[in-house]
């Protein structure tokens, strides 16, 4: 492995060399004729791959598979994406036990996204956000469930931003947006009554909001990759917020929070455990703490619900961990912590949505999924501790070809690297694509993939690389891919790639790379550190020119992850990896797919123009733009989602030999 972690330790650039910085004009008539050239060789490209993916990615996709229900009063609202619509909408249920159809985007305009929504607790209002042309910037409206009529709203700058409502339903609080982006507050809001809303809590970049009977809670950050503070408030009536106060800073990066009956509050921090602990007060108002869960010797603690209802005949804990993804649920006793018993799971996958009934607290419902499974949803009975089905998709066929492999590999400097490998049949020598993100501490838990299934039934492998940065092992593993460590993050990836065509999964000339946001940055790092030892890349709304991302998109706001390019030292180290100042026209690069959202308000299109403009001086490729309008960084609806992965699949079955793809039409040097 010392070879491999050597290659790619080359000086950077001396200079910067930006050429391509007129591309950042997006609107000037000399970009607008560049991007149509593209569009044009995309579509000459296209039209030569091998077709098929999108029937059998529509087929995969189309479950009707059940999300996450939400208690409020006698009322029971889910979402679920029907089988052959092409959003989420959400599902009211009333006490007779009659499911209505409440909220379907599409009445909101072509191009329309639901990105939250959050009944009242009464469950009279519905508060819900609606986006346009996949901007993610939001627009909150209220609605009335009885009628189905919005009777406040819109008002806007409201991204996905949590919903807080306070006892009586007649007030909420929201996260709103300000100018310019990243300035954002905690804003309370009286429904019915006109601005100004008041201010609650400001001087943040991110929040998050929960109220538990009479007092709100906010986990507040100063950025995505920040240590994490807790304010507490009090709600002594309707529509009123009073005595907000600090009660906890520096928490760390992972932070979940309760109040029991009692009103003791309990926290989940990484502050001072790699892993996680569960903390709690001493008493209501008392600023001390006492630990109830230590951290645990190998599983990250992700989560915890508080089952406190007086008829349970022991108050219990249901805590979440994962260890290596893979999610375990264990029953403690409230009271001690003491383990009770350990929930059953359908399998080795992840639980990523969670929900109790608060009025009751004596159940709990949780989705499991899968690579191979979509979400089920299970209830956690607290009386008998048993785990039930409570809402299943409502197509799906197992295949029982397919088997996950729990492997792992050793980075440059050592350090073992999980991958997760789907496939069918024995291993063996194919087309395989190895996916990565490794950031902003974010863990790549098992989820079913119509992608992952359909490449995977058409003969070839699928793998997911751990790479440092993101959370799978705890607060460590992400600090030690980020800032001056994130060339880290590349190694381990890096590291992964060849550990795939080492034991004989497939080879250099069959192996492509794929990652998205952060993960588009891994890839573009592989790209031209490693360029000859895979034979294609999809590099999809990636960070390329780490110079001066923070001047676009939300990139401001990702210095804790990043860097800043004033400071002399960090600007080092972002020029030393960054993908677009690191191409060299003598070298020979993979086939590379490009794919942007012109409506992106997260990760600017403009990277990956300049980026493909970069190699188009250089040998090898080709090197494709598939831009999208009116789509953005997040969700979109069903057939573009569908459209984009068959592009993608497409794309790297021409390149990988995959079903008779070959290696394309045209020679290696055709631009």
């Amino acid at each position: 492995m010392t070879e491999l972690g050597a290659a790619h330790r080359d000086p950077a650039p001396p200079v910067d060399r930006d050429p391509h910085r007129w591309l950042e004009r997006t609107g000037s008539a000399g970009t607008q004729a560049w991007l149509e050239e593209q569009r044009v060789r995309f579509e000459r490209h296209r039209a030569r791959w091998p077709r098929g993916f999108a029937d059998r990615l529509a087929e995969l996709s189309d479950t009707g598979a059940a999300g996450i229900p939400v208690w409020a009063g006698d009322r029971c609202f889910t979402d679920r994406r029907p089988r052959g619509h092409e959003h989420d909408v959400v599902w009211v249920t009333g006490p007779g036990g009659r499911a209505r159809m409440l909220l379907d985007p599409a009445e909101f305009g072509p191009g329309a996204t639901l990105d939250a929504w959050q009944p009242s607790p009464e469950g009279g209002l519905l508060a819900f956000q609606i986006s346009l042309g996949g901007t993610e910037l939001g627009t909150l409206r209220v609605l009335d469930v009885d009628t189905g009529e919005v009777v406040d709203g819109p008002f806007g700058r409201c991204r996905t931003s949590p919903v807080a409502w306070l006892p009586g339903g007649r007030a909420f609080c929201y996260v709103h947006d300000g100018e310019p982006a990243g300035t954002r507050e905690v804003r309370l809001h009286r429904i019915g009554e006109p601005g100004p809303d008041t201010t609650v809590l400001s001087g943040y970049a991110s929040y998050g909001l929960s109220t538990h009977r009479t007092r709100l809670l906010v986990t507040a950050s100063r950025g995505p990759s920040q240590s994490r503070d807790l304010w507490i408030a009090e709600l002594p009536e309707d529509g009123v917020v009073t005595g907000t106060r600090l009660i906890r800073g520096g928490l760390g990066g992972r932070v979940r929070t309760a109040i029991d009956r009692a009103g003791r509050v309990y926290l989940l921090s990484d502050e001072t455990a790699e892993r996680g602990r569960l903390l709690r007060t001493v008493t209501a108002d008392a600023p001390n703490w006492e630990e109830l869960l230590p951290e645990d010797a190998e599983a990250v603690l992700e989560d915890f619900r508080l089952l406190d209802a007086p008829e349970l005949a022991r108050p219990l804990l249901l805590v979440f961990r994962s260890l290596a993804t893979v999610a375990e649920v264990v029953a403690h006793d409230l009271r001690t912590g003491e383990p009770v018993h350990r929930a059953g799971l359908p399998g080795a996958g992840s639980v990523p949505v969670i929900s109790d009934r608060p009025r009751r607290a004596d159940e709990a419902f949780f989705t499991y999924t899968d690579y191979t499974t979509p979400p089920t949803v299970l209830r956690y009975d607290g009386h008998t501790g048993a785990v039930s089905a409570w809402a299943a998709p409502e197509r799906h066929t197992p295949d029982p070809r397919i088997r996950t492999w729990h492997e792992t590999c050793r980075s440059a400097d050592g350090t073992e690297v999980r991958l997760h490998i789907v496939a069918a049949g024995a291993p063996g020598p194919r087309p395989a694509i190895l996916y990565g993100y490794g950031g902003f501490g974010l863990s790549q838990r098992p989820g079913y993939s119509p992608a992952l299934l359909a490449w995977v039934q058409a003969g070839g492998v699928y793998a997911i690389a751990q790479v440092r940065g993101g959370g799978e092992n705890g607060r460590s593993w992400h600090h030690d891919g980020r800032l001056d460590r994130k060339q880290r993050s590349f190694d381990d990836f890096h590291a992964a790639a060849h550990w795939l065509v080492e034991r004989g999964w497939t080879t250099e000339g069959q192996l492509g790379l794929f990652g998205v946001s952060n993960g588009g940055l891994l890839v573009g790092a592989a790209l031209t550190q490693i360029p000859g030892r895979f034979a294609a890349a999809v590099c999809s709304a990636p960070l390329l020119d780490m110079v001066r991302y923070e001047r676009f998109g939300l990139g401001r706001l990702w210095r804790g992850e990043y860097g800043r390019a004033d400071d002399p030292e960090q600007l080092a180290w972002l020029r030393a990896y960054s993908p677009y100042h690191r191409v060299e026209e003598t070298t020979e690069y993979p086939a590379v797919l490009f794919t942007v959202f012109d409506a992106d308000t997260r990760v600017s299109p403009v990277h990956a123009y300049k980026m493909c403009a970069a190699l188009s001086r250089a040998r090898g490729g080709p090197f494709l733009l598939r831009r999208e309008l009116g789509a953005g960084h997040g969700r979109r609806p069903a057939s573009r989602e569908i459209e984009l992965n068959a592009d993608c699949l497409s794309f790297f079955a021409d390149r990988l030999g995959l079903g008779g793809g070959g290696a394309g039409t045209e020679g290696s040097n055709t631009k």
